[in-house]
């Protein structure tokens, strides 16, 4: 029996800035090392639907793109498939070329063949010679004559290791205008409905998804695959823990695809992310790369790893990212064609085993942050890996424009991260976790910003009160935080209501030091301002006409932790460019928290042994299937 790996497939949306991640037609040089498009030749009136595409005469085009490539590395490495058919359709005189790549990026071909009328050519390739990376792909120049591709599949004969459907579990919070496009997307994909067993949305808003515009049609499609399911709002934990305990109640499904909410989907990732599972060597969580919603062709996450030492999140090559695809295309990318081996993969989209679940258990009650990266932690120490695919990837509203270091997720960011570290790190202590952690509260406090540090402090509290705390205030953390904002004035944005908010100062400052980008201390001249900006917070109260108006003004790009300290007050433009904040020296509340860091983190470093000990023991029921079951029946 015939299998399908991967369509070649175009757009959904007739947006230009998505065609160079599914077909290149366009001429590339390389000027300086540096790949430039030099003649552009991009046109959607070629696109003639989801699968077909005219070649036009004397012109070639490459399917060697994001997602239309076949990355034979992860397949190779993770699953027992060797042998792969691609076979392509065309109409009309043409060349169709076979590439291949190596780890390193370097093109190889693999095979050429001349095609006539309605033509169907297959080309048998062995994947054995990409462990380390390298991608298959292929391209069609057209004759005199334009030529039409007809269509494009990866197949193989090997039979699956696995053969249930997958349940889709979206998790959603007042997003139903998202939620209900990623229903249609779906229900027009009947290809990947052949995949899936339920759809579950699982909406802990008031704003409901069941009363959207549009809903009802796209519910009359899907019909009983999909299933609503309302309850409060238990955070992205609690909503992707409710879909899996659901998904473990169908006998059909075998996987959980988990999936934001603010999101756009490529339907046939969901079907690659499924069939990939299906034929996993072991069960595996299958990770999806992550595109910038609002820049189309940025590429902002890929494979993500969890540093032991500091017990931090970040991507592999995180400098590389985001990676502008309308910039440089796969071919033009080396480090691209490597196998990147992740440690987690972000919950906006991934498919997750139910037998691992079965196994390990559902996510921490962590309410929002690390939960999936903890998930997958556990997951790997049990034996089981994550593969973030690519060409499994969709488009989620990215975090530029946003800083939740400052506002109430601040609490969950560190509360969650230590939880995390006290289950898993083996480094003595945490390692350096404890000390970044001190120096972010540092930072903070010379940057006037005390509300991150009163729900950080807040967060080391609970993390000591022992792991119970996390089942307490599941439903009561994220309401706790946000109504602690009020003590806080620096939180409130002020927005222009006619009369612009002006500093005393001007943009004077912000002029001078916004080309200086380079500027941050180190070494000695770093200790030298730590310790001379603690002594002056600690000593000087703000004089009273910079507490009356904010003495300077700094863009957001320009507010960094080492300028902001020199004044006593000091208007910054919100993250999103809504309004600007006001952060005014507070020399009481600096001596009391500053004097609460030292002692919270030092009892924390002092206990870390005992507390790792309970948190691990506690395990098994913050993460019981049958406790969140329990949670769900109490809190509907």
């Amino acid at each position: 029996m015939t299998h399908v790996l991967q369509n070649v497939v175009f757009p959904l949306e007739r947006d230009p800035d998505l065609l160079p991640l599914y077909v290149d037609p366009e001429t590339w040089s390389v000027i300086d090392e540096e790949p430039v498009r030099v003649s552009s030749r991009a046109q959607l009136g070629n696109i003639l639907d989801r699968r077909r595409a005219r070649i036009v005469a004397g012109r070639r085009v490459s399917f060697g793109t994001y997602f239309n490539a076949f990355p034979a590395s992860y397949w190779q490495h993770w699953t027992p498939v060797r042998d792969v058919t691609l076979t392509v359709r065309t109409t009309g005189v043409a060349t169709i070329l076979v590439y291949r790549s190596t780890a390193s990026g370097i093109k190889q071909r693999l095979e050429t063949r001349e095609v006539e009328g309605d033509s169907t050519a297959h080309f048998a390739l062995r994947l054995d010679q990409y462990s380390d990376g390298g991608w298959i792909w292929f391209d069609i120049a057209a004759d005199e004559n334009s030529a039409v591709f007809e269509g494009a599949e990866w197949t193989t004969e090997q039979e699956p290791t696995r053969t249930g459907k997958a349940s889709i579990g979206i998790t959603t919070f007042n997003k139903p205008d998202y939620c209900v496009e990623t229903l249609r997307n779906l229900a027009d994909a009947p290809d990947v409905l052949d995949l899936i067993d339920r759809v579950f949305v699982v909406d802990q808003g008031t704003q409901r998804v069941d009363a959207e515009p549009g809903y009802t049609k796209v519910a009359s499609a899907l019909g009983d695959t999909l299933e609503i399911l309302t309850q409060p709002n238990l955070g992205g934990s609690g909503g992707f823990a409710r879909a899996m305990s659901e998904t473990l109640q169908r006998p059909e499904s075998d996987f959980v695809q988990l999936l934001d909410d603010d999101v756009r989907i490529e339907p046939e990732s969901v079907r690659r992310s499924v069939v990939f599972g299906r034929y996993s060597s072991v069960p595996t969580i299958v990770g999806a790369h992550m595109f910038d919603l609002l820049d189309r062709p940025k590429l902002h996450a890929w494979a993500e790893v969890v540093d032991d030492a500091p017990f931090m999140w970040r991507a592999l090559y995180q400098e590389k990212l985001p990676h502008d695809f309308s910039v440089a295309n796969l071919r033009q990318s080396p480090m691209l064609h490597m196998r990147l081996d992740a440690d987690y993969n972000g919950w906006w989209m991934c498919l997750i085993p139910l037998e691992i679940i079965r196994e390990i258990g559902l996510p921490l009650p962590a309410f929002i942050k690390w939960d999936d990266a903890e998930f997958c932690l556990r997951a790997r120490d049990a034996g089981y890996p994550t593969v973030s695919v690519p060409g499994v990837a969709l488009w989620h509203v990215s975090w530029v424009g946003k800083d939740d270091s400052i506002d109430w997720q601040a609490y969950f960011h560190v509360r969650n991260r230590i939880v995390a570290g006290l289950l898993h790190s083996g480094a003595p202590e945490g390692g350096t976790l404890l000390r970044h952690s001190r120096r972010v509260d540092l930072k903070h406090l010379m940057m006037m910003q005390y509300y991150p540090v009163a729900l950080r402090h807040r967060a080391i509290r609970d993390i000591l009160s022992g792991p119970e705390h996390m089942w307490r205030n599941l439903a009561t953390a994220m309401p706790d935080a946000r109504t602690l904002a009020k003590d806080y004035p620096e939180t409130i944005v002020h927005k222009d209501t006619g009369v612009p908010l002006r500093s005393r100062r001007g943009m004077q400052v912000f002029k001078r030091l916004r080309n200086h980008e380079f500027d941050s201390p180190a070494g000695w001249r770093l200790r030298w301002f730590t310790a001379s900006a603690l002594i002056a917070h600690w000593l000087h109260e703000p004089k009273p006409e910079n507490v009356a108006q904010p003495e300077v003004e700094f863009g957001k790009e320009n507010a960094h932790w080492w300028r902001v300290p020199l004044f006593d007050s000091a208007l910054v433009s919100a993250a999103n460019g809504s309004g600007k904040n006001i952060y005014t020296r507070d020399r009481a509340t600096f001596r009391r928290m500053l004097i609460d860091s030292v002692r919270l983190h030092r009892q924390l470093r002092k206990q870390w042994a005992s507390l790792a000990r309970r948190y691990r023991s506690a395990a098994p029921e913050l993460t019981s299937a049958q406790k969140w079951a329990d949670t769900f029946e109490g809190r509907r």
